[in-house]
């Protein structure tokens, strides 16, 4: 499993001009079953994506996708966890 840490590069008016593209790139890894939540940092500084990618080599190439990356909008970090303890009812998301 990994995280994902988007930090923005470029002013937030650069960020809102790809926000639509960037949001159809989740909707694709969300439908794959690559992704299994996302959101913006508080502050809005960047994002944050967990996802259950079979190995690094399969994040980076999704990151490639990315617009916010494409277009040096954002900068990604990659840390890889294996989980240990969950809630109830996120083993469907482990195992996928």
């Amino acid at each position: 499993m990994f995280v994902l840490l988007l930090k923005y590069i470029k002013p937030i008016e650069e960020v809102e001009k790809v926000l639509e593209p960037h949001r159809a790139y989740l909707e694709k890894y969300y439908s794959l079953q690559k992704f299994i939540c996302s959101g913006r940092q508080n502050p809005r500084v960047g994002g944050v994506i967990l996802s259950n990618a079979e190995n690094r080599e399969e994040v980076e190439a999704i990151i490639q996708e990315d617009p916010f990356y494409s277009k040096n909008i954002a900068t990604y970090e990659i840390i890889e966890f294996t989980p240990t303890m969950h809630a109830e009812g996120f083993e469907q998301f482990i195992s996928m």
